[in-house]
């Protein structure tokens, strides 16, 4: 990665890869944020190719990311995925996320799972108040999940998770004021729900509905106050499968996701009375949090195709909008995928979106994933 240089006291920054913090100072706009925002990273190509639709699509290995509930009707009892991401493209080259998933069906109603999100952001120049050379560092981030999912019936599956939260961003480096960063640890759960309408051709109607990232607020300083939230999210997921003449598939699916973080307090000029604000913000329960982030406007919504011939070949394409509020990150998205025996190959290609801080650090890129699908497939 090229040498970046970062203040230690502006650790915000770092943490929602500067363009939420510069969004959110402007007037006009008030963006939600959060800390390890890589969890909000579609995690794998297939979704991508799709405009990050996932919660209703057909299930594979990685529905861990998306929609456990999913798992117990995949068409195979056990199956591995594992993705490459290229982040920041344009001016990076070390900066990148990696996601690891598998379930393995334990019968024909219930299976377990596991997720690994891995997130680099190279190599890091520290520097003190006044721009001093400090230390280096190579901040990363990861995650890592066990999941369990049942069928409750032939068309309704549920799943649950429970996550581990590592994010060392700036550990070891020391602030103006003497105060020294460590690496932050957070727990959280997921809570999803599938509903399988497709009849025996494949054809058919399917939901879901995901709550994920229930849990701590994380933070990098012995500062109860200093701690912030993690993504939590609400997303629901529709889609309907055509079906015809046993060799053609098309799909069209529709997601949309509610952050369920409140808002910061917006800038009032008064100093006593941000202050105040702040510091009821920052005090905020996280239970309360899920509650009050229905006064926010972090709503996203995304449409996705995919046309699928013999099982074997496959085109997408989708669109990602996000309102001008929260960054207006609105993009297109296409990809392919190929099967062939036990192995899938899936890419996807965001379109370059956006200009200065509103540019998707996903522009001119192409993600990759493999996916291995293991044991004979259900009839």
């Amino acid at each position: 990665m090229k040498r970046i240089q970062l203040k230690s006291t502006a650790l915000s920054v770092v943490l929602s890869f500067g363009l939420a913090q510069i969004l959110s100072a402007q007037s006009t706009i008030n963006v939600t944020t959060t800390a390890v925002p890589f969890l909000r990273i579609s995690p794998d190509a297939r979704a991508g190719g799709m405009g990050d639709v996932g919660i209703a699509t057909a299930p594979d290995a990685n529905a861990v990311f998306w929609n456990r509930a999913k798992l117990p009707f995949a068409n195979n009892p056990a199956g591995i995925s594992a993705t490459y991401t290229p982040w920041l493209k344009d001016i990076a080259q070390d900066v990148y996320l990696t996601t690891l998933g598998g379930y393995y069906n334990l019968d024909e109603e219930s299976s377990l799972s596991a997720g690994l999100r891995y997130f680099s952001l190279g190599n890091i120049q520290f520097t003190d108040y006044y721009g001093n050379l400090t230390s280096t560092g190579r901040p990363r981030e990861f995650s890592f999940d066990l999941g369990y999912s049942r069928k409750i019936s032939d068309q309704l599956g549920v799943g649950v998770a429970l996550r581990y939260i590592n994010s060392a961003l700036a550990r070891g480096a020391v602030s103006s004021t003497g105060v020294t960063y460590k690496a932050g640890n957070a727990m959280a759960a997921d809570l999803s729900l599938y509903g399988n309408g497709l009849d025996e051709n494949g054809q058919g109607f399917t939901y879901g509905l995901a709550i994920s990232n229930l849990g701590t607020k994380i933070g990098y300083t012995d500062d109860a106050r200093g701690k912030d939230f993690i993504p939590a999210n609400l997303g629901i997921g529709i889609a309907y499968t055509w079906a015809m003449e046993d060799l053609h598939k098309f799909t069209l699916g529709l997601d949309v996701n509610h952050l369920l973080v409140p808002a910061p307090p917006g800038n009032t000029e008064d100093p006593v009375q941000d202050s105040l604000e702040l510091d009821k913000y920052r005090n905020s329960s996280v239970a309360a949090s899920w509650f009050q982030s229905f006064d926010n406007k972090a709503n996203t919504a995304a449409v996705g195709a995919e046309y699928t011939y013999n099982d074997q070949f496959s085109l997408r394409a989708g669109y990602y909008l996000q309102p001008k509020s929260q960054g207006g990150q609105s993009y297109f998205t296409a990809g392919v995928g190929l099967k062939y025996n036990i192995f899938g190959f899936n890419f996807s290609y965001l379109a370059p979106s956006g200009q200065g801080v509103t540019r998707n650090a996903l522009s001119n890129t192409i993600r990759f994933s493999v996916l291995f699908n293991l044991g004979e497939p259900a009839e």
